[in-house]
C-alpha cells in the first residue's frame, strides 16, 4: 500500500484523544445523565467556562459522543455513555486527566527523552517518578489502587478457573493491591490459604476487602516492598508487576521470589507470537512511564534464568480467556546470563 500524506496526517491528529479526555475529566456524560443538559447548567456542573465548553461540545458532537437535539442542549450517544463513571468498562477513570491514568497519558510527551536516554519520560514531564508522584498525593494513590483493583477483578476469575492450583497450599500475591485476585482464587479453591503483599496503602484496602469477603481465617495481609523482600509461600503470583521495571530490577524481584517459593507465576499481557501494534505501543508506554518493558515468553524465560528459575513452557505463555497470559517458573536454572 502506498503511503499518502493524509495517512501520516491522520496519525498525527492529537485533538480527538485530548478532547475525549477533557470530556471524561469534566464528567460530561454523568452530568448530562443527571439532567444538566443545557450548556450553562452543564458548565456549572462541570466547572467549565460556558463558551469554551460549547466549543468543545461542538467538536465532541462531530466525534459522535454527544448530540445537540436543540441549540445549546445536549444528549449522550451510546459511545458517550462509555465515558460515564458507572459504565462497566471503567474507561472514565483511566482517561481522567486529574487522575493517575490521565497523568500516565500526559507523560507520553516525555517519549523523546525516554528514547534518547533509556530513562523514564514520566519524571521529565511531571518532575518526579510515577511512584513518587503517587506517594505525594494520597488521593492519587487511592485512585491508582482502584484502577488496579478493577483490572484485577477482570482477570481474577480467569486465574481462579484456568491456573492449576492443586499443588499449591499457600499462595502469595506479590504486589497484590486491594486483594481482588486473592479473594477470587481463595473463593474458588477452599483448600488454599493466601498472603496479600503490597505497600501500606493498598495493603490497608486489602485487609478491608479480605474481612468483607469473610476470608480472614485463610488470608493474611502483609505490608512491605517487593524491592526489599517477599513473604514465604509455596506459590508466588506476580500479576502485572514485572513490566513496570527494567531487566535488572525485574530479575531481582524474581530472585527474591525464587528464594522463598517452589513456583512463581508471572501474569501479564504477553504476546503469543511476534509483537503486534498493540504490544509494541504498550512496550513504548512502559519505557516512557517506568523504563520498563513488555516482554515475550522467551524474554521472560531468559529473565527467570537470571534469577535462578526455569520456565516450564519457555516458548509459549499459557493464554487466559480475558486476554492475559502466564508463564510458570520453577526453581532450577543456574544464575547468570542476560535476558534476551
Amino acid at each position: 500500500m502506498v503511503a499518502r500524506r493524509a495517512d501520516i496526517s491522520a496519525m498525527l491528529e492529537m485533538l480527538p484523544p485530548f478532547a475525549v479526555r477533557v470530556a471524561a475529566t469534566l464528567r460530561l456524560s454523568d452530568h448530562i445523565a443527571d439532567g444538566h443538559t443545557g450548556l450553562k447548567a452543564l458548565a456549572r456542573a462541570g466547572g467549565a467556562d460556558p463558551d469554551a465548553l460549547g466549543r468543545l461540545l461542538r467538536y465532541l458532537v462531530q466525534l459522535g459522543l454527544y448530540t445537540e437535539p436543540e441549540p445549546g442542549t445536549y444528549a449522550v450517544t451510546p459511545a458517550g455513555r462509555m465515558l460515564a463513571t458507572a459504565h462497566p468498562s471503567g474507561l472514565r477513570a483511566w482517561l481522567d486527566l486529574d487522575g493517575p491514568g490521565g497523568r500516565m497519558d500526559l507523560a507520553l510527551a516525555g517519549l523523546l527523552h525516554a528514547v534518547r536516554t533509556g530513562e523514564p519520560g514520566y519524571d521529565r514531564v511531571h518532575g518526579r517518578s510515577f511512584w513518587d508522584d503517587l506517594a505525594a498525593d494520597p488521593a492519587r494513590g487511592d485512585a491508582f489502587d482502584a484502577l488496579m483493583a478493577g483490572k484485577s477483578r477482570r482477570v481474577a476469575a480467569d486465574l481462579a478457573a484456568v491456573v492449576p492450583w492443586d499443588g499449591t497450599r499457600h499462595l502469595v500475591d506479590v504486589g497484590g493491591g486491594r486483594g481482588a485476585t486473592m479473594i477470587a482464587v481463595l473463593g474458588a479453591h477452599p483448600g488454599l490459604r493466601g498472603t496479600v503483599f503490597d505497600l501500606p496503602g493498598p495493603a490497608a484496602g486489602a485487609r478491608a476487602a479480605v474481612r468483607e469477603a469473610g476470608l480472614t481465617d485463610r488470608c493474611d495481609v502483609v505490608a512491605g516492598s517487593f524491592l526489599d523482600a517477599v513473604p514465604e509461600g509455596d506459590t508466588h503470583l506476580l500479576f502485572d508487576i514485572l513490566h513496570d521495571w527494567d531487566d535488572a530490577t525485574a530479575a531481582a524481584i524474581l530472585r527474591r521470589c525464587a528464594a522463598v517459593s517452589r513456583r512463581v507465576l508471572v501474569v501479564e499481557d504477553i504476546p503469543a507470537g511476534e509483537p503486534d501494534r498493540w504490544s509494541a505501543a504498550a512496550d513504548l508506554k512502559m519505557l516512557t512511564l517506568f523504563a520498563g518493558r513488555q516482554r515475550t515468553a522467551a524474554q521472560l524465560a531468559a529473565l527467570g534464568a537470571v534469577a535462578g528459575l526455569r520456565a516450564v513452557h519457555p516458548a509459549a505463555p499459557v493464554a487466559l480467556p480475558g486476554g492475559f497470559a502466564y508463564v510458570e517458573f520453577r526453581p532450577g536454572a543456574g544464575e547468570g546470563g542476560t535476558p534476551a
